[in-house]
């Protein structure tokens, strides 16, 4: 089989990583620079995507769209590729949940075949190996698979079923990041009673602790605006499961605080607890 080209929406830290992994088995990697920062513009071309000036463009080329982009745009994304009737296929893979997932295979559906998707672990750069899991029509999640072999993005395929990638997806994300938060809570509650080290040093005695490591507080306030909507969506899936949200959206509510911090790689652990007391 000739090799695809593939169009990734939009380039962010994963998206772009991802879409490089993807590169040497395809035709092309391209990307619409309309309307993009300079950040994107820069992480674009260190990966050595290629610049398309519209996304009319970037989707007739296209034989297979990635969409990783902030949780709150992934639908109106999904809506402007069905405008242009794309017909190829269209990997969600943002971290949605499954019944947004249902609606945006409705929107793209039958001109394109859409697959769900959802990455768990880190972008692939400097030794990070996440997993692309897959859901969907299998000459598809094939196609998929084989833009990988031999990369740092793995994959892993749960079915036809469209939901099961992001369902997981969502699971893992409410531990994971939820975990983190109360990680913030309880360090910058002991903080204010001094006995911070105190507290750090009862939970390095027992292992696998997030709060034996408080250098990961002010790494998960750099990435609270995009965990925020995360939650959120693992709330509202959790609500279709008939099981209780609240915790989570108030880990998503907690995230909020740090809305103003997005990305700052400079932030320390005493800034962004000062930032969670007093917004």
């Amino acid at each position: 089989m000739d090799q695809p080209t593939v169009g990734i929406l939009h380039p962010g830290s994963m998206g772009a990583a991802v879409a490089a992994c993807a590169a040497p088995n395809a035709a092309k990697v391209l990307w619409c620079e309309t309307g993009r920062s300079t950040a994107s513009v820069e992480r674009a071309a260190k990966f050595g995507l290629t610049p398309m000036a519209t996304l009319a463009a970037l989707l007739d080329r296209s034989d297979i769209v990635i969409s990783l982009c902030p949780p709150a745009a992934a639908e109106d994304l999904a809506r402007d590729v069905a405008e242009h009737r794309f017909a190829g296929v269209y990997v969600e893979a943002n971290a949605i949940n499954p019944e947004r997932v249902q609606r945006i295979a409705g929107l793209l559906e039958p001109d394109a075949t859409v697959v769900d998707g959802g990455v768990v672990g880190s972008p692939p750069v400097r030794g990070k190996t996440p997993t692309l899991y897959l859901a969907g029509p299998t000459a598809a999640t094939e196609r998929i698979e084989a833009l990988f072999p031999g990369t740092a993005v793995q994959t892993a395929v749960l079915g036809t079923e469209i939901g099961k990638a992001s369902a997981l997806k969502l699971a893992y994300t409410s531990f994971q990041k939820t975990s983190r938060v109360l990680v913030a809570l309880a360090i910058g509650m002991a903080r204010e009673h001094g006995v911070d080290q105190e507290l750090i040093e009862v939970a390095s005695k027992r292992t696998d602790s997030y709060l034996s490591e408080p250098q990961y507080v002010a790494k998960t306030a750099a990435r609270a605006w995009r965990w925020g909507p995360e939650l959120e969506e693992a709330a509202d899936a959790l609500a279709a499961a008939g099981l209780p949200p609240e915790m989570l959206r108030a880990a998503a509510s907690t995230l909020a605080r740090w809305h103003e911090v997005q990305d700052d790689s400079e932030l320390t652990l005493t800034d962004a607890l000062d930032r969670l007391a007093h917004p």
